[in-house]
């Protein structure tokens, strides 16, 4: 599955710049959102303010979690056919099976060097 519009929701807008600058790297014509409040990403997607063909999914976030965005968008009848890729620091295998049984397409792990975050979202960006 290769997309040219997603979504990266990530509290940490850090990883939000190190994601973008690689989305650069892989192609000029990406679209892209991004948001630091999963709610308020929910909320744009349920209303149709913004669309999406896959969104890149941080867990560890407050106010609500990745876990509690998965579970939710999955309810929503014109969006639960969304793409989720889990995009987290997490490499654990019981997190990883958890989330994908919850419906996420994929699970990555965030690397620590960029040269292999851009090998890690390659494949999956026009």
């Amino acid at each position: 599955m290769k997309f040219s519009n997603i979504i990266l929701i990530d509290d940490d807008e850090e990883d939000q710049q190190i994601f973008l600058a690689a989305l650069d790297q892989i192609s000029t014509t990406i679209r892209y959102n991004f948001f630091t409040d999963a709610r308020k990403a929910l909320e744009d997607l349920k209303s149709g303010n913004i669309t999406t063909q896959a969104i890149f999914l941080d867990l560890n976030m407050p106010l609500m979690s990745g876990h509690e965005f998965l579970a939710q968008i999955k309810q929503v009848e014109h969006l639960k056919r969304i793409p989720i890729i889990i995009f987290t620091t997490s490499s654990s295998s019981s997190i990883k099976e958890m989330t994908l049984s919850m419906g996420a397409t994929d699970f990555l792990t965030k690397p620590n060097d960029f040269r292999d975050l851009i090998a890690l979202l390659q494949p999956f960006i026009y």
